[in-house]
């Protein structure tokens, strides 16, 4: 009789090959940082004015634009389905989006626009590694479609935080109530919002210049 180690099947390769893939496509807080990431100049109008607009629960994503005056031109939010985080899904799903509510700057010579992203999620404030997979997918989707890549804000029970700023604050959080547009400490732009057409992900809200 011989002892030994029966060889990985090949179904078992592909797997430790994509979880390998699937870890690669996210970016850490010190990767984030040292990615000269420009910060918003007051992030608490930025997070107020967008949870005013679209209201996010848990496993929603806003993407917003703003120009270099760091007003909103244009915004969107989708609900994310469960699944194992992957930037590469991630950068899909906003690159989409990017596409439906706001032309591409891709013939400039550098980007005047900037690209943010607030995620609503369960948990607490601390980096997941979904969290580092929202941070590769906006920094991919902002190249391919022209934007400088903004901040990467989180939004949950506990309140909302900047990663890799450490800026944030109690309100709002997920449990808040949206204040009325105009009643919050910004507008973001007097944009009214409107549902993009065609959408195949449950867009939930968008405003476009």
């Amino acid at each position: 009789m011989t002892l030994g180690f029966a060889p990985p099947t090949a179904t078992s390769f592909r797997s430790s090959s994509g979880s390998a893939s699937r870890l690669a496509r996210m970016l850490e807080p010190a990767e984030w940082t040292a990615a000269g990431i420009p910060l918003l100049r007051n992030p608490r109008e930025v997070v107020s004015g967008l949870h005013s607009r679209h209201a996010p629960t848990p496993s929603t994503a806003v993407l917003a634009v703003l120009d270099h005056e760091e007003r909103l031109a244009a915004s969107a939010s989708f609900v994310h389905r469960p699944a194992p985080a992957d930037g590469w899904d991630f950068r899909n799903a906003l690159l989409a989006h990017l596409r439906r509510v706001i032309p591409h700057d891709l013939r400039r010579r550098s980007p005047v626009r900037t690209a943010v992203l607030l995620y609503c999620r369960e948990g607490d404030e601390r980096w997941t590694e979904e969290d580092g997979a929202w941070m590769w997918g906006l920094r991919d989707a902002c190249t391919l479609h022209g934007l400088r890549c903004g901040a990467y804000i989180t939004l949950t029970r506990a309140g909302w935080q900047v990663l890799g700023e450490g800026r944030g604050g109690r309100r709002p959080n997920s449990d808040s109530l949206p204040l009325p547009i105009g009643e919050g400490p910004a507008e973001l732009g007097r944009l009214v919002p409107r549902t993009a057409s065609g959408a195949s992900e449950p867009l939930r809200r968008a405003a476009a210049r």
